[in-house]
């Protein structure tokens, strides 16, 4: 079975943060860095070369394919911010209705721009959604 490539790495947060495309998308990763940091509570660590992760758990699929990935992640991709986030969560429907421009996909929300969403919003999401992996820490 093939090994899983993004994998915790000892590569510098800041320096990938700092690294970002342009202006507004460093200030959008500098912004998600601290509003992670202040909600997760736990150090962020570079997850392969483009995933600013936070913790970790393990998982297994039906298939035996098992591994282990960030609790909670963000990456600041050319395109977009990407924010791993399910919506597994108490008013989870409610939260992403109020949340502002963004597109969403099974475990990933995408944001252009920090300026087009609550920021508030966004907080809550991302603690609701790491609380379902808190205890498998």
């Amino acid at each position: 079975m093939a090994e899983n490539k993004t994998r915790p790495t000892t590569a510098s947060v800041d320096g990938f943060v700092n690294a970002a495309e342009n202006n507004r998308r460093r200030r959008d990763a500098r912004v998600a860095l601290e509003l992670y940091e202040s909600v997760i509570g736990l150090p962020a660590v570079m997850w392969g070369s483009v995933i600013v992760g936070f913790g970790r758990y393990a998982y297994r699929y039906a298939s035996g394919r098992e591994g282990v990935a960030p609790a909670a992640g963000f990456s600041p991709g050319k395109r977009n911010m990407t924010f791993y986030v399910g919506d597994e969560f108490d008013d989870a429907e409610s939260l992403y209705t109020q949340l502002g421009k963004h597109r969403k996909s099974i475990s990933c929300l995408y944001i252009n721009k920090l300026d087009d969403v609550d920021l508030d919003v966004l907080r809550e999401i991302v603690a609701r959604d790491f609380a379902r992996f808190r205890d498998r820490q």
